[in-house]
């Protein structure tokens, strides 16, 4: 559970009772437009949730956030497409390698805002 100082926007109840948990992290998010705006009314659903590691990045899949109702324009981003997870770059090599070695799944646990 995040520390004190955070706002909690979703939680993945379901991946806590379905897999067991080794590790966790955490990692900055690459959000577009009024997709803020979204989580900040908490319009996120994650039960279908993974991270998927790349040679240089890490990116979150499954997740679907909610077209913000009063944003203008036509610039909305596609609510079901792939976010780029922020790491430093030793992090993503040592848990891409560690999932591609031991067959692991990366599961989102919790969305929040901090501070």
């Amino acid at each position: 559970m995040p520390d004190t100082g955070t706002k909690l926007v979703a939680s993945n109840r379901k991946a806590r009772r379905d897999f067991t948990i080794l590790e966790t992290f955490e990692a900055g998010l690459v959000l577009r437009g009024a997709e803020v705006k979204s989580l900040r009314t908490n319009q996120v659903q994650m039960a279908d949730a993974y991270a998927r590691f790349g040679r240089h990045d890490a990116w979150l899949e499954g997740v679907h956030i909610t077209p913000y109702s009063f944003a203008t324009g036509t610039d909305q981003p596609d609510p079901d497409r792939p976010r780029k997870l922020l790491l430093h770059a030793a992090e993503i090599e040592k848990i891409g390698a560690r999932v591609a070695q031991e067959r692991l799944a990366v599961i989102p646990l919790s969305i929040y805002f901090r501070e």
